[in-house]
C-alpha cells in the first residue's frame, strides 16, 4: 500500500512540474532569438516629393492635381514589423518593439533600429502604417514610448483626446488653394476601426520586396534598408486624386475620404538602396 501511494504522489509530483515548466514557457510572449546569432538592421524612413528631398517651411511642390503646396509638417506612426528571410523563414519584431513615430521634422526619428535580429539574408520587410486595434485599446498606463498619449504626444497632435485615438499619417501645410483665410490645409488620418461603435479601418499594411538585394544581418554587419517615402503619393494613389481645394482638411469626421487617403498613403513607400 505505501509502494502505491509513492508510486501515485511521484506521479502527482511530475505532473504540476510539468505544468509548471509550462507555465515558464508560456508561448504567449514574444520570445527572443538566440542573442550570440543575433544583430541588427536598421531602416531610413526617407522623405521625399517626387524626386525631391522634402523640406519642410520653405520648398514649394505641386501635387497631381495641379496644386502648389508647401509642407509645414509630416509625421507617420509605423508599427508591426517583420522580416522576410531568403530561406523563406519569417522574423516578427515583438510587439514592445515595434512602434515607431516618423517625424521629418525630427530627423533621428526616420531611422528605425530593429535589434535582436536573427543572422540570415533578409529579402522584404513589412510594417503597418497606423497602430493596431490591440494597441489602440490598451490601458493608457501601458502604452509608452511612442504610444503615450501624455506629454509631447499632445503637443505633437498625434493623438485625439477626444476620440481616444492616434493620428497615423498627419500632413499639414499651405497652399494658395488651401483655406480661403489662412491658406492652409490638414489631413489628419486615423481610426482603427472602433472601440464601442464602428469606424473604417485606415491602418494598412506595407509590404516593401528587396528585388535580388538582400539585408545580411550578421556578426560584423548591420545593413540599412534605405526607404524612400514620398509624400506626392498620398494625394495621388488607387484611392483618389485629393485635391486641397475640394477638401483642405480631412480629418476623422470625413470617413470616406479619410479611407481614400489611406489607400493612396500605403503606396507611399519604395526600396531606395541597401548598404
Amino acid at each position: 500500500m505505501k509502494n502505491i501511494f509513492s508510486f501515485g504522489y511521484a506521479i502527482g509530483m511530475a505532473v504540476i512540474c510539468a505544468i509548471f515548466l509550462a507555465s515558464c514557457s508560456d508561448s504567449s510572449g514574444d520570445s527572443l532569438p538566440d542573442p550570440l546569432q543575433s544583430g541588427k538592421l536598421r531602416i531610413e524612413f526617407d522623405n521625399v516629393a517626387g524626386d525631391k528631398n522634402l523640406i519642410l517651411n520653405s520648398v514649394t511642390y505641386r501635387n497631381a492635381a495641379g496644386e502648389d503646396f508647401v509642407a509645414t509638417k509630416f509625421n507617420y506612426f509605423i508599427s508591426n514589423v517583420r522580416l522576410f528571410g531568403a530561406d523563406g523563414t519569417i522574423y516578427t519584431v515583438p510587439q514592445d518593439s515595434s512602434y515607431f513615430l516618423i517625424k521629418e521634422d525630427t530627423k533621428a526619428s526616420q531611422f528605425v533600429t530593429l535589434n535582436n535580429v536573427p543572422f540570415g539574408d533578409y529579402r522584404a520587410v513589412e510594417f503597418m502604417v497606423g497602430v493596431d486595434s490591440l494597441r489602440s485599446t490598451t490601458p493608457i498606463e501601458r502604452r509608452k514610448g511612442v504610444l503615450d498619449p501624455s506629454g509631447s504626444m499632445m503637443d505633437d497632435g498625434m493623438y485625439w483626446s477626444w476620440n481616444s485615438g492616434y493620428i497615423f499619417v498627419k500632413l499639414e501645410g499651405t497652399s494658395p488653394a488651401g483655406n480661403p483665410v489662412n491658406g492652409k490645409f490638414y489631413y489628419h488620418i486615423g481610426l482603427f476601426g472602433g472601440y464601442s461603435q464602428r469606424t473604417v479601418n485606415n491602418t494598412r499594411m506595407v509590404k516593401v520586396d528587396f528585388g535580388e538585394l538582400r539585408a545580411g544581418v550578421n556578426a560584423s554587419k548591420t545593413p540599412e534598408v534605405h526607404l524612400l517615402v514620398d509624400v506626392l503619393k498620398l494625394f495621388d494613389g488607387p484611392g483618389t486624386r485629393a485635391k486641397i481645394a475640394e477638401a483642405n482638411s480631412i480629418m476623422g469626421g470625413q470617413p470616406q475620404r479619410s479611407a481614400e487617403i489611406a489607400d493612396n498613403y500605403a503606396q507611399m513607400f519604395s526600396l531606395d538602396h541597401i548598404h
